[in-house]
């Protein structure tokens, strides 16, 4: 991912309502990136019982909890959380390349967008860097959101 994020637009978001599935493994990093995105969303106007959570193990099962967030039908975008690190293995670039394409499999055909902020870092200070300290990738996941749900519902009716 590239550090040099789009341009910041403001966008009112006091009429979207917003789901988000976080991992609760490498909890500490997913609370922070957590704690600026809603922040983000708040600053925008998206009142918090507009904000609904779910907590899931890992970042393999957040696509299917996506799913059911996106089947409720209650929500104009979606936002997946997790924090892959690597270690002696490349099983964080599998389980990173899986969880990427079943959450695009779900936003294409659901209609519904769904924010991808499954972080995956070489090493743990990769990761802390993005998540709590100088690359704010959670308020940049709220800013993403905050676009496609404001054109989730500009679209609404148009195709």
């Amino acid at each position: 991912m590239s550090q040099n994020s789009p341009s910041v637009r403001r966008i009112n978001g006091a009429k979207f309502r917003i789901g988000v599935v976080a991992a609760r493994f490498n909890e500490a990093l997913v609370d922070g990136m957590l704690a600026h995105l809603t922040a983000g969303l708040k600053v925008a106007g998206v009142k918090g019982s507009n904000i609904e959570l779910l907590r899931v193990p890992g970042s393999h099962e957040v696509p299917w909890a996506v799913g059911q967030l996106i089947a409720s039908r209650r929500f104009d975008c979606t936002v997946a959380l997790g924090v892959l690190i690597g270690g002696d293995t490349n099983h964080h670039e599998m389980v990173g390349q899986s969880v990427s394409h079943a959450l695009q499999r779900v936003a294409l055909d659901t209609g519904i967008p769904v924010i991808n902020g499954v972080i995956v870092a070489d090493n743990l200070k990769q990761a802390e860097v993005r998540c709590l300290g100088t690359i704010n990738r959670g308020d940049e996941f709220a800013r993403a959101v905050l676009e496609m749900a404001e054109l989730k519902i500009s679209l609404k009716g148009k195709a």
